[in-house]
């Protein structure tokens, strides 16, 4: 790209350091000091080399580019807005209140041009990662033709709090043992964090630590716009090494704050305003933009709809001299799948007893015959979780082609990285871990939730009946603090037929992540009802053991491998004259969303429950009521085998029965609920 006269240039560089400056003193919030400073880095990269074309944001070929400090929103929304993408003045105006559209930190699907949800520090760093992993993996499917589609690039500017996130060295690592060569990464580096300076916390030589990592490192001052130019293009040209541009740069430039906390997270206040429009020239208007900026960023859009047009052209030359590779391109693309695929992936299982981990393993392979877009990969814990896609190469540095993915043990970066796969598209991606496993995930799993990404989390070891790990393994309080992200379906199924359901649920829905949470232990195939409908598990909740509802004496709540526990404690009450209903509730979240009638016929208020799930009570209560009954673990587990852990903690069937029967003669007796 050409570079502009450098007195335009600076009056676009302070174009947009004032509409940031300004929508924030409006605001009377938000982060001045990254969106002043990194103004220069910023406007280098998107007007110089970033390929993007407003009219079609959305356009497979065009580059990303991410703000991972999600706190300099407001320099990302100047360029939203000054670039065409679809913000007006009065965005800017409204930053940060109600239904604005320029929220406090950038969010995908609510602004046009943000490309992922960012602001928890370090996440965007990893979603790119993804984003570009994805570019790789698509290309390498393409053929050395076709590999020019996708040869776009993910840019991110990246701060000083996501460097220090862990999570951004775990990313890094990868990228570099990858060699992402399309991300080309730019830090802000501006030494000041809101405590006051980095000297606090950090000493370490951030660019030889990447360069260890296997990054092409480049130092730069990042208010010297030539300098800046000259990186990004070697970094551009850079094929074999994701790029990292440590952009030495004043957070709160030409302030009288400039150099200081005091312009980290609050407004400059009005004096301060004014002085920096005198430092800096500029006018005392506020949302002031030059005519010639405007003009600038009109030129700039017509190149990126050139470019986008020739894009265009180079793949109808694909599609026609190669239909196949384009047709499975399409493929990938479609958010069709076979009408049939929910019987299908129970065909692959049903009838077949076994760890509901195993099952998946089973499902996920037929999953991955009728599911091109499907990819996957654990924290190095494929042959525990079984999330390994057979007769598939892996995704390697030497060849993307591959379908199985090696995270290392990385499990944030992990989720994190699957989120951008999946911004990215056209994959859907799934990712493998130990259910306890799921606390050093969980910022990027609500993420994926927020941002409403097809994420499928497999988790396994679901339970106490780990064993002989110990509770350090063992998960007990995992399932429900899931279970109330909001957005977020959290599946643990008790056998192979629900197994083959939840990964249905989780590969038919475009909007929503799934976990499904599985067990390591051997569990039986559940008898059903003849003419039994599987979609019917859908709905989150079922009844597998029905007796006349009048006759009903309680109704027992199961879930993963307690539900089978419930059919048998139900066969020995039966014997004890007590009538039991069982129900199995594979996914809360799906049941509570059901009609009320659905939920009734499920459980009739009139009949006493009894939850029974091998993690912690208390919020049961809400489904089983004040004076319903539930059997479970308050405390951490303990290191011995699953067999002994069953009998001591009173998970036999015997155990479960005689606490029920105990139970409802408290009840019958006016004792009340034990």
């Amino acid at each position: 790209m050409s570079r502009l006269d450098p007195e335009l240039r600076e009056r676009c560089i302070n174009t947009l350091r004032f509409l940031a400056v300004d929508a924030i003193e409006k605001a009377r919030s938000g982060h001045p000091g990254m969106a002043m400073g990194a103004a220069t880095a910023a406007f280098v990269v998107w007007h110089d080399f970033l390929c993007l074309d407003p009219a079609r944001p959305d356009w497979p070929g065009r580059d990303r580019f991410i703000l991972s400090g999600g706190h300099a929103s407001a320099l990302l929304y100047a360029l939203i807005h000054s670039a065409g993408l679809g913000l007006g003045i009065e965005d800017l105006q409204s930053f940060r209140q109600w239904h604005s559209r320029t929220p406090g930190h950038p969010e995908v699907g609510l602004t046009p041009g943000v490309e992922t949800t960012s602001g928890p520090l370090g996440q965007g760093f990893a979603n790119g990662v993804g984003m570009g992993l994805a570019a790789r993996m698509l290309g390498a499917r393409l053929g050395p033709e076709g590999e020019a589609l996708c040869r776009h690039r993910i840019f991110a500017l990246v701060s000083d709090g996501d460097i220090q996130e862990g999570i951004s060295h775990e990313a890094a690592s990868l990228a570099g043992h990858l060699g992402l060569g399309n991300l080309v990464y730019i830090y802000d580096s501006n030494r000041i964090t809101i405590e006051g300076s980095t000297d606090l916390s950090m000493s370490e030589d951030v660019g030889r630590r990447f360069e260890a990592l296997g990054w092409f490192v480049q130092r730069v001052d990042g208010h010297d716009a030539d300098a800046v130019h000259d990186a990004v293009a070697r970094a551009c040209e850079e094929k074999a090494r994701p790029s990292f541009i440590v952009s030495s740069s004043h957070i709160g430039y030409g302030s009288p704050k400039q150099d200081t906390a005091a312009c980290h997270g609050e407004p400059l206040g009005p004096a301060a305003v004014a002085e920096t429009r005198r430092a800096l020239g500029w006018p005392a208007e506020p949302f002031f933009v030059p005519e010639e900026v405007r003009a600038v960023w009109r030129r700039w859009a017509e190149r990126g709809r050139g470019a986008r047009e020739q894009w265009e052209r180079t793949a109808e030359r694909f599609a026609a001299s190669h239909p196949e590779l384009a047709a499975r391109l399409l493929a990938m693309q479609s958010p069709e799948l076979p009408d049939d695929l929910l019987a299908e992936l129970v065909a692959a299982v049903e009838g077949k007893a076994g760890a509901t981990r195993a099952l998946s393993g089973k499902v996920i392979q037929r999953a991955a015959e009728l599911v091109p877009a499907l990819v996957g990969g654990s924290a190095d814990l494929a042959p525990s979780t079984k999330t390994r896609i057979d007769r598939e190469g892996d995704a390697a540095a030497a060849s993307m082609g591959g379908r199985n993915l090696h995270f290392g043990v990385r499990e944030h970066a992990m989720a994190a990285i699957a989120n951008g796969i999946a911004l990215h598209g056209p994959f859907r991606p799934y990712v493998g871990t130990f259910l306890v496993f799921s606390d050093y995930m969980r910022p990027a799993i609500r993420l994926a939730a927020f941002m409403e990404r097809p994420v499928t989390f497999v988790l396994t070891h679901d339970s106490f009946f780990v064993g002989e790990d110990g509770p350090t393994h063992q998960p007990v309080e995992h399932l429900w603090s899931l279970r109330l992200v909001p957005g977020l379906a959290v599946w643990r199924p008790a056998d192979a037929v629900e197994v083959a359901v939840a990964w249905a649920a989780a590969l038919e829905t475009d909007g929503k992540p799934h976990v499904l949470a599985l067990s390591r232990q051997e569990l039986p195939a559940l008898a059903r009802p003849a003419g039994f409908d599987p979609r019917v598990i859908l709905r989150g909740a079922y009844v597998l053991s029905e007796v006349d509802r009048g006759e009903a004496d309680v109704t027992l709540v199961g879930t993963g491998s307690e539900v089978s526990l419930a059919i048998d404690a139900a066969g020995l009450l039966a014997g004890r004259g007590v009538r039991a209903r069982v129900v199995s509730m594979p996914c809360v979240g799906a049941f509570l969303a059901a009609d009320d009638g659905y939920r009734e016929s499920v459980l009739p208020r009139e009949v006493p429950t009894v939850a029974i799930e091998a993690g912690v009570t208390e919020p049961w209560r809400s489904l089983v009521g004040r004076r319903g009954l539930v059997i479970g673990l308050d405390t951490f587990g303990f290191s011995a085998p699953a067999e002994t852990l069953r009998q001591k903690l009173g998970f036999t069937p015997d155990q479960v029965a005689a606490r029920i029967e105990g139970w409802l003669a408290a009840a019958r007796s006016g004792a009340g609920p034990t």
